[in-house]
């Protein structure tokens, strides 16, 4: 993709009145999930299907992050993505939410790019060997006001930056697209 596409980092909408607050996700032995398996750009085996506890309930949305920050969407979003062609760039894990009949999967994507513009951030902090954490030095320990250099994206159109896993990016394409179908639960901030 040319640079004159714009990028967006999709976030949970914290703002919907009435909204429902969702747990981790628990695998088939009733365990936490680790958040980490779905921000390493692979495909995720689990074991059984994970099972999502509901914190408070409300509205449900078609797009939300749970307490630890794992990713799972609706049908509706899942149908959109394969509408739009992007079914390759994600994994989607079935998984059962407490009170809902209807479907939701844990999103997980399946693109870790460098594309973090460090010059255009309103602050990059590393990790150094003075924090204690070895296999972290030389790593993002924090990414402030996020921007990406668009030239090193490609054709992606759903990823999360290398180093800045947190972040989940989509292309202008897709955040036209979930806002004309009026998928809730999301918000984005241009990076």
């Amino acid at each position: 993709m040319s640079a004159e596409i714009k990028y967006f980092r999709m976030m949970d909408d914290m703002y919907v009145p009435g909204r429902w607050y969702v747990r981790s996700p628990l695998n088939a032995q009733g365990e936490r999930i680790i958040p980490w398996e779905f921000r390493q750009g692979m495909p995720v085996c689990l074991d059984g299907e994970p099972f999502l506890p509901v914190s408070r309930p409300g509205r449900a949305l078609d797009f939300t992050l749970t307490e630890a920050g794992i990713t799972f969407v609706s049908q509706r979003l899942v149908s959109l993505c394969e509408r739009l062609g992007i079914q390759d760039e994600v994994q989607f894990i079935p998984a059962r939410v407490e009170g809902r009949a209807e479907p939701y999967f844990i999103l997980n994507t399946l693109r870790l790019i460098k594309c973090v513009d460090e010059a255009r951030c309103e602050e990059v902090t590393f990790w150094e060997p003075r924090h204690g954490e070895p296999d972290r030095v030389g790593h993002y320990q924090n990414v402030a006001g996020l921007k990406i250099d668009p030239t090193k994206v490609g054709d992606s159109n759903i990823f999360r930056p290398w180093g800045w896993t947190v972040a989940l990016i989509v292309s202008e394409r897709v955040k036209v697209a979930i806002e004309s179908e009026g998928i809730t639960g999301t918000k984005f901030i241009e990076v």
